[in-house]
């Protein structure tokens, strides 16, 4: 747009309500700008947002500062009961970006005829910050996901049994905060059902929930992130389908897997198997030794997968933060929910 000169607005009222909704839409910038730059360690949204503060103080001309109202102001100091309920960082983002979007809506109403070049940028940014509002919300829900990720100790691996829902609830119950949906038998249609089912009770539990090989089943459930193996799909391609947000975990059975999922960027690994595994037959075990070896190899979230159980489970003692994978301790036990708290005690007083 061809830039044109600023009309004095005839009622200095108007000149006060642009001054105010400029400083209330540059405020709540900062105050966005600052939680990408300091919270999530985003440069490139701080550097946008604060792009956007900068293009609104060129046009923060002095007929707009000079019409300020302040000690007169009937509204000054009123806050609203609603602000203290503001507990998360996340929270008060959304509240800021909420007035900044407000804030440009007065400006684009207000400055149509008298500043055009400022009503246009200010419905620009109002635009731009809808969407940084998701990508900040996704970013958040990905830290989020990695922060559980790094808290868990016992990972559940799903097998096809006839009352998988209920023993998954058992083990979310107590205590499980990643579960992986792993099935080979059923039809599409029938795993996207369960998929569906076992997704919709992690998140009850504020549990992670992770499919197995297929991207295009996560997608469909919308589930936490995705499981690989050595030969499946490239983890760039599986970041790209699934945006940054979502979890990437791979299998490892040696120390060159172990350094390629670092490379990658996985976001963790699974070590085994450590014992022999019903659910990787052709697969020899790597033992402790190896086991050992490749966690001092790494810093990414690390689970000793393969036959493990409440038995074999105190050869790993010594290993210490030991996070475990397991399938059939848990599946196929009389009591899910014992099994599981038993797993975890285990793990505790490792």
């Amino acid at each position: 747009m061809k830039s044109m000169p600023v009309t004095p607005p005839s009622d200095n009222r108007i000149a006060q309500l642009i001054d105010a909704n400029l400083d209330r839409a540059r405020e709540g910038l900062r105050v966005m700008e600052d939680w990408c730059r300091f919270g999530l360690k985003r440069s490139d949204f701080s550097i946008q947002i604060k792009d956007w503060r900068q293009q609104l103080g060129i046009h923060h001309h002095n007929i707009y500062r000079k019409a300020r109202l302040t000690s007169n102001d009937p509204a000054m100091g009123i806050s609203h009961p609603l602000q203290a309920l503001r507990s998360t960082p996340e929270a008060v983002f959304i509240a800021n970006s909420s007035r900044v979007q407000e804030a440009l809506r007065v400006i684009e109403e207000f400055t149509r005829i008298t500043d055009p070049n400022l009503c246009e940028i200010a419905s620009k940014i109002r635009y731009e910050t809808y969407e940084i509002e998701i990508k900040v919300l996704n970013t958040t829900e990905g830290i989020n996901k990695r922060q559980t990720l790094r808290d868990c100790s016992v990972y559940l691996v799903t097998t096809n049994t006839s009352n998988l829902e209920d023993i998954v609830l058992q083990s979310l119950k107590a205590g499980v905060k990643i579960v992986q949906y792993r099935e080979k038998f059923l039809q599409d249609n029938e795993k996207i059902s369960q998929a569906k089912c076992l997704a919709s009770l992690c998140k009850k539990f504020n549990s992670l929930f992770i499919v197995n090989d297929r991207i295009d089943i996560a997608l469909a459930v919308d589930a936490d992130g995705i499981h690989l193996g050595q030969d499946d799909i490239p983890t760039k391609i599986a970041r790209e389908l699934l945006g940054t947000e979502k979890i990437i975990g791979r299998s490892t059975h040696c120390l060159e897997d172990i350094k390629n999922a670092e490379k990658e960027c996985c976001d963790y690994i699974g070590i085994g198997p450590i014992f022999s595994s019903k659910t990787k037959k052709q697969l020899n075990p790597i033992g402790i030794d190896y086991l050992k070896k490749g966690l001092s190899e790494t810093l990414l979230p690390a689970f000793a997968i393969g036959g493990i159980n409440n038995l074999n489970i105190r050869e790993l003692n010594k290993i210490n933060n030991l996070r475990i994978a397991v399938s059939n301790a848990i599946i196929n036990s009389n009591d899910p929910f014992s099994k599981t708290e038993e797993l975890i005690k285990l793990l505790r007083c490792n």
